[in-house]
């Protein structure tokens, strides 16, 4: 079988590949790495070909920057790209610590900034994989992954599913803290992408999360509760996504940002570009400079939240663990085989999973998976503060994917001063105007109208 990845010139596609090698249910014989860049292509190449050495058989890897040449035949699409690249982040983030509010990727106004420019080419994409590759499986990871999973849904239907790493990684610790394996408990895990909560952990029929909120020495052993305090966690009843740590803690969030030398896209531009250019000068160090780089960037993620709140260094355990490409692997195996079904937290269409949103909103929850699709699990309802907030986030993103697609100017201000994170109508109009001036795709895509 054939595995199309776009964005295939990104940083992060070896830990596909490196996982592709270690074994997978679903036999790839053959990846394809499309990409914009031929020079980023020809460096991840590099990186793949010493990864490859001294194993057996491993997946042919190709590369195309021909969108239609690259998915042609393809069983499975991972869709991981960044529009704007890392200089585009830097802006979503700067533009916003401007007007003193979070800078931030994917939360926030840096978010939806990010979904107004991604919008748009994801969904191109997703014309031309319903044209070329119709009976493709397509794996979302690029963010906002929530929103732009719910954009191609409009092309591509139940074909595409949306990933992220971080419900599985919260899962994992809170096991790991009561010493249980993670393989045998059942979360009740609700929300959307970058904002939910862990609400029971089963183990043997009995709900063990709340033994874990009561037990002061287990819960340092869960990152999100070192770093949101463990009264903060037993006041919810819930361990809390990382990711609403700057829902919760706003003001210290931002202040940890900006007191900062540079913002996280700032340091990952900087590790990236010095990377790239390694390898364009010394292909034959690619894989080790790109170990050394992944090792500096996972131990940094989230390192000024970390600080802020003393929450320490991250676990050994999550450094070495699979992350989002595990979860991706693990999706495309269930997709592609017979069986049993699995379970896994994916980003999809509601239906009536989670009561209170739109049916046609994507949200991040448990699912049955296997080689006839993805279905989302029923989840019981949520308190009004949980309600509330997702209620709100998701009327931003379904703003912003609207005006990404119409080109107004109007619904991106509503998306901007929708959102829980935008204090004021004015403030939306000067991230909205700002955004346009740093971000030419914008400039073009949004005309202003009002």
């Amino acid at each position: 079988m054939r595995l199309t990845i776009l964005g295939g010139g990104g940083f992060r596609v070896p830990l596909v590949y490196g996982a592709l090698l270690r074994g997978t249910s679903a036999p790839i014989d053959e990846v394809v790495l499309y990409d914009v860049s031929a020079e980023r292509l020809t460096a991840v190449g590099h990186v793949l070909e010493q990864l490859a050495a001294g194993h057996r058989r491993p997946p042919r890897v190709r590369v195309s920057t021909d969108l239609d040449e690259a998915l042609r035949d393809a069983a499975f699409v991972f869709s991981a790209i960044r529009v704007g690249g890392l200089r585009g982040r830097t802006a979503d983030e700067r533009v916003a610590l401007q007007q003193g509010l979070l800078g931030q990727e994917t939360v926030g106004p840096g978010g939806i900034a990010y979904g107004l420019r991604t919008v748009p080419v994801t969904l191109r994409m997703a014309v031309r994989i319903a044209a070329v590759a119709p009976r493709a499986w397509v794996i979302n990871f690029t963010n906002p992954a929530g929103m732009i999973t719910e954009a191609m849904r409009r092309v591509l239907g139940d074909r595409v599913i949306g990933i992220c790493d971080s419900p599985v990684g919260l899962i994992r610790r809170a096991a790991h803290a009561l010493g249980l394996d993670p393989t045998r408990v059942a979360p009740d895990y609700v929300g959307l992408n970058h904002l939910g909560w862990l609400r029971g952990l089963t183990y043997d029929g009995r709900d063990v999360l709340p033994d874990l909120l009561a037990d002061d020495t287990a819960l340092k052993g869960v990152e999100e509760a070192r770093l949101f305090g463990a009264a903060w966690v037993r006041s919810l009843g819930a361990l809390p996504n990382e990711y609403l740590y700057y829902y919760d803690f706003t003001r210290e969030a931002v202040a940890a940002i900006v007191g900062a030398a540079e913002t996280r896209g700032e340091a990952l531009l900087r590790q990236q570009e010095r990377f790239y250019a390694t390898v364009r000068r010394e292909p034959s160090r690619a894989l080790g400079e790109w170990r050394r780089t992944r090792r500096e960037r996972d131990a940094s993620y989230m390192a000024e939240t970390r600080d802020g709140a003393r929450a320490g260094e991250r676990d050994q355990a999550d450094l070495e663990a699979d992350g989002y490409e595990g979860v991706a692997l693990a999706l495309m195996a269930a997709l592609g085989r017979g069986g049993a079904p699995t379970t896994m937290i994916l980003n999809v269409r509601n239906g009536t999973a989670v009561p209170g949103l739109p049916p046609d909103a994507v949200v991040e929850v448990p699912c049955v998976v296997d080689a006839g699709g993805v279905r989302p699990l029923a989840t019981r309802p949520l308190p009004g503060r949980f309600l509330g907030l997702i209620q709100q986030v998701k009327a931003a993103e379904q703003l912003t994917i609207e005006a990404a697609v119409t080109g107004s100017a109007d619904l991106a201000l509503h998306a901007f001063a929708t959102h829980p994170l935008v204090d004021s109508v004015s403030t939306a109009r000067h991230l909205l105007d700002d955004y346009r001036a740093r971000l030419p795709a914008l400039a073009t895509l949004l005309p202003t109208r009002h």
